[in-house]
């Protein structure tokens, strides 16, 4: 396991419910800390065994019974802490679930912060940061293909690609730093060794490992969309034809859309969520004024803007001035939809502007063309065993890379190169959390539910 910052949990008992809110067949709560089996025993009246389920009721402090349900235990270092773990499984009734979370606390827990289970089980070595995300990214996961690749993460997965190359990194570092105190055959002992070599095979590992990266990113934050245009050119039928589902009211006349309406749709298990805004168009309605501003607001924000136009006119002198507003960030695809209607067939074409499509959302023809191309522009092609990224690894990846083409540079400085594969190592090693800022472990165990 990778050495752990220097930060160490409180040593004192945590307590949560584990499961969602509101009524449920069953629910949990959770409880971790040092030396639970008094708790257990004031609780219950009974002092469970390891690793079994107990029948037992819970009980209140004058000792009337709040729940009857299982009692798990499970002793340090063998769960999911590294700590003793209590887990309380009764009725899924709001009201009895925060009648038990009270007991708890009246019997010396503290109520967890978000995070805080799985923080500890970072700090006490039982997941490394990788994986630690990759619990919440499990949760959060919007397709299949995005669970599958963060269950795979949660396996350890990336964590062994990554310390893989860690070991390669750190053999090099020890080659080159040996060699310092031999400036006269320095070179000579490298090129023997293999040693630049090593560093471009290393260099090519770290670039396949990044593409399977941003491959998994794409599965974890998808693509945001935007559709924009005129009024009445078939922007709500278009969100229903991708969603193949009625999320939009859509009917003849014009400005029906006063605000965004959104939706997630997976393509090849890449999320993508597409927002329908109101039509852009001078007006005096000040409710249509404020959903044409938040068009504009949402255009600013996406990865992709779609601007509909009509086929059976093309793009007139208003598109065209849209068109020349849109920021330069997005990319842009022109879509000409009622190709039905104006006797056209499916197609792509290349423009100034970026693609554009000729499809019908009301027949569905070319939607799939409209399909492909969202997928060329996030960049995504089949992966095998693509693993769930963050953007934080992306950065990581690039900044290691970026140390490693820096070295590459400095072949005949080796106080330099030497210098590149320390900064390389460090960057690569704060994806597993070897080195981990205490601030950065706040912002990334903030974002986890409590009881998680």
């Amino acid at each position: 396991m990778a050495e752990r910052p220097p930060t160490t949990p409180r040593p004192d008992t945590i307590a949560a419910i584990a499961t969602a809110p509101g009524r449920g067949g069953i629910g949990v709560v959770r409880v971790s800390g040092r030396g639970l089996l008094p708790l257990a025993q004031a609780l219950t009246g009974k002092t469970p065994p390891p690793r079994a389920a107990t029948l037992a009721g819970f009980r209140a402090g004058d000792g009337e019974v709040i729940d009857t349900g299982l009692l798990l235990y499970f002793p340090a270092p063998h769960s999911f802490t590294g700590e003793d773990v209590l887990e309380l499984h009764g009725h899924g009734g709001t009201i009895v679930l925060q009648m038990l979370l009270a007991r708890c606390l009246d019997l010396g827990a503290r109520l967890a912060e978000p995070g805080e289970f799985t923080r500890r089980a970072f700090l006490n070595g039982k997941l490394d940061l990788a994986q630690a995300e990759a619990v919440i990214d499990l949760i959060d996961a919007s397709t299949t293909a995005a669970a599958r690749s963060a269950a795979r993460s949660l396996q350890g997965e990336f964590s062994r690609e990554i310390r893989a190359l860690l070991d390669q990194l750190v053999e090099l570092r020890a080659l080159v730093e040996a060699t310092l105190d031999f400036p006269d055959e320095e070179i000579d002992f490298l090129e023997a060794a293999d040693a630049f070599g090593r560093l471009e095979r290393l260099r090519a590992k770290m670039t396949a490992v990044a593409e399977r990266a941003k491959q998994g990113r794409l599965l974890q934050g998808g693509l945001h969309v935007v559709l924009a245009g005129q009024p009445n050119v078939g922007k709500s039928s278009l969100l229903n034809g991708l969603a193949g589902d009625e999320l939009a009211i859509v009917t003849p006349v014009a400005g029906t859309t006063r605000d965004v309406v959104r939706g997630t749709l997976q393509v090849e298990g890449i999320p993508l969520h597409v927002i329908d805004t109101a039509g852009l168009r001078e007006t005096r309605d000040e409710i249509e004024r404020i959903g044409i501003a938040r068009t504009w607001s949402e255009i600013e924000k996406a990865d992709v803007v779609v601007l509909l136009v009509d086929a059976r006119q093309g793009v007139g002198e208003a598109d065209a001035a849209i068109l020349a507003q849109l920021p330069p960030e997005p990319a842009r695809i022109t879509v000409h939809n009622k190709i039905d209607l104006a006797g056209k067939p499916p197609e792509r074409r290349d423009g100034a502007d970026g693609a554009t499509i000729f499809l019908s959302a009301k027949s569905g023809d070319g939607i799939d063309l409209l399909q492909r191309e969202l997928l060329r522009i996030a960049g995504w092609h089949p992966t095998e065993h693509v693993f769930i990224a963050r953007e934080r690894h992306l950065r990581a990846l690039a900044e290691t890379l970026g140390h490693l083409e820096s070295a590459s540079a400095h072949l005949a400085q080796l106080e330099l190169f030497a210098e590149e594969l320390r900064m390389a190592q460090r960057s690569l090693g704060a994806i597993t959390g070897e080195f981990s800022a205490d601030d950065l472990l706040g912002e990334i165990f903030g974002r986890f539910c409590i009881g998680k």
